[in-house]
């Protein structure tokens, strides 16, 4: 039997405007937390420029749990929220979850087992389109756009993974930071793409996890912005590729 190694874990929650959820999410977050880990954890809450009462909530949490800290991040963008995440972790393993817990919480406790029985493992992609995936709620246009941005990906960048905006994936503290070196400084929910596909362009060790996956409906995003965004920095990062690989741009080699 494989050794165990001692780690410990960062949990990022990148918010804006979340009054409705961020209590909630948070409280059984931890509850999950204290009956079922063992390592060290800790939790950020990441602010991008909240406008509710999203920021008191975050205070009065920190207060509450030794172990929740609530971060101001001054800019908007899950992009943003990821990099100062990974810029603020000082845990063996890092990696972000959406405040809705869409995610069912036990992957966590797979996650960590994982990163602790498998040293060579770098980087843990929830799934919502594995075979073996559970989703629940998914309405009609957000499966279909969900399943385009997929084949997108697959066709225009060779993508192994099943998903690539499941809400939910973690790291190695060297691999996140190795990967914010490399990626571009988008703001956006597409630099969480270019995380996993420099991952996979990098040949890391990638876990594609099959997930319980339930539909909030009370989410914020914005389907058509999302997905001109998408298409915008889709071509964005090919013609980064074809740079790097012509050796005009930076080099993945050097980095």
């Amino acid at each position: 039997m494989m050794k165990k190694e001692a780690i410990s874990i960062t949990l990022l929650f990148p918010v804006l405007n979340e009054r409705l959820r961020l209590e909630k999410g948070i409280r059984q977050t931890m509850k999950y937390m204290r009956e079922n880990v063992t390592i060290p954890y800790q939790l950020l809450i990441l602010d991008n420029g909240s406008t509710d009462e999203t920021p008191q909530i975050g205070k009065k949490l920190e207060k509450e749990y030794p172990q929740v800290r609530y971060v101001q991040v001054g800019e908007r963008g899950v992009g943003v929220a990821f990099r100062k995440g990974i810029e603020l972790n000082e845990s063996e393993i890092v990696g972000y979850m959406d405040i809705d817990l869409s995610t069912d919480l036990k992957y966590l406790g797979k996650t960590i087992h994982m990163f602790e029985t498998l040293p060579q493992l770098d980087y843990v992609n929830g799934s919502r389109f594995s075979k073996q995936s559970d989703t629940r709620g998914r309405k009609w246009y957000r499966k279909i756009t969900s399943a385009g941005l997929v084949f997108l990906l697959k066709t225009i960048f060779g993508m192994k993974s099943t998903d690539a905006v499941c809400g939910f994936t973690f790291l190695r503290k060297e691999a996140a930071e190795r990967l914010v070196r490399e990626s571009s400084r988008e703001n956006g929910w597409f630099y969480t793409i270019e995380f996993l596909l420099r991952a996979e362009r990098d040949g890391m060790n990638i876990c594609d996890l099959p997930v319980e996956w339930q539909e909030d409906y009370n989410t914020t995003v914005k389907i058509a912005k999302t997905v001109k965004n998408y298409l915008v920095q889709i071509y964005k990062l090919k013609k980064a590729f074809r740079q790097e690989d012509r050796g005009t741009g930076r080099s993945r080699k050097s980095l």
